[in-house]
C-alpha cells in the first residue's frame, strides 16, 4: 500500500543560493530545502540546506484541544535548517529496537523505511506510558540533525519528547541529550527546556549539534489526543566516522 512519490520540479539556482520549490499542501509529495539565509531552526550557518521529501497532506478525524504550556505554533511551511557539506542520510533501512517489542500497530522497521505518509500501514503504535525507540546507525557517526514524524494526520502534541545520542546501546554511559521538551519531568530524566510542538506533515528537525554516537534513542509519553505513542519516520543525518 505504499504510494509513488512524485519528484518535484527543480528551481533555478546560483552558486550562492540553494532553494527548493515549496508547493502548497496537496496530494503529492515534495522536496524541501532551506534558503541561503540563516536557518530559523538552527544548524550550521555556513553549511548547506537539509533536504528531504515531504509527505502529502492528510488530515483525518476531529483533533482534541492541545492543552500544554509554551506550545510552538504549528508551522505553515517546511522548516529551514543547514548542515555541514557532505552530510548524508544515515538511518535509511537501519535496525530499530524499542521498549515495546510487540507494537500494537505496525512494526518497528517502519520507522526507517523511508515512507512518511499518514494513514494505516505507515506508522507504528507503541503502548501507553513512557516508551522509547532506538536506531542503530551501524557505526559511530557525527550527527547533524534528526528529522522526526510521529503522526501527522491529526494535529496533536506528543508528551516528553526526548532525543539522545550515545555509543552505548544501553544508554548507560556517554549519553548526550540533544532535545527535551518534558516540561513536567514525567520521564524522571530531568525537566526539559525545549517547547512542545504541533505534529504536521513538515515534521520536526532536532539539531544533532555534531554529537558523536552510533545509537539514537527517542522517547515519548503519549500525546494530547490519546495515551499511545506513534512513529511514522525518523531520519538521522550526519557523517559516519
Amino acid at each position: 500500500m505504499k504510494t509513488q512519490l512524485i519528484v518535484p520540479t527543480l528551481c533555478a539556482f546560483s552558486t550562492l543560493l540553494f532553494t527548493a520549490c515549496e508547493k502548497k499542501a496537496g496530494t503529492s509529495a515534495e522536496s524541501t530545502a532551506a534558503p541561503e539565509a540563516p536557518a530559523a531552526s538552527g544548524g550550521s550557518i555556513g553549511g548547506v540546506p537539509l533536504v528531504t521529501t515531504l509527505p502529502p497532506e492528510l488530515i483525518e478525524g476531529t483533533p482534541k484541544p492541545i492543552k500544554v504550556p509554551n506550545l510552538e505554533p504549528a508551522p505553515t511551511k517546511a522548516p529551514e535548517f543547514r548542515v555541514p557539506a557532505g552530510t548524508e542520510l544515515l538511518s535509511k533501512g537501519k535496525k530499530v529496537t524499542g521498549s515495546d517489542t510487540n507494537p500494537i500497530i505496525g512494526t518497528l522497521d517502519l520507522i526507517t523505511d523511508g515512507d512518511k505518509d499518514a494513514g494505516e500501514g505507515y506508522f507504528v503504535e507503541l503502548l501507553d506510558g513512557f516508551q522509547w525507540v532506538q536506531i542503530d546507525l551501524a557505526k559511530s557517526s557525527t550527527i547533524s540533525a534528526i528529522w522526526l514524524w510521529h503522526y501527522h494526520s491529526q494535529k496533536r502534541a506528543y508528551n516528553a519528547v526526548i532525543a539522545q545520542i550515545s555509543d552505548d546501546p544501553e544508554f548507560k554511559t556517554g549519553v548526550t541529550t540533544v532535545y527535551n521538551n518534558d516540561y513536567a519531568n514525567v520521564s524522571k530524566m530531568g525537566k526539559g527546556s525545549n517547547n512542545p510542538y504541533v505534529e504536521t506533515r513538515y515534521g520536526k528537525i532536532i539539531d544533532g549539534k555534531g554529537t558523536k554516537g552510533r545509537y539514537v534513542r527517542l522517547y515519548t509519553a503519549g500525546n494530547t489526543s490519546n495515551e499511545m505513542n506513534h512513529y511514522i519516520e525518523v531520519e538521522v543525518y550526519g557523517k559516519a566516522s
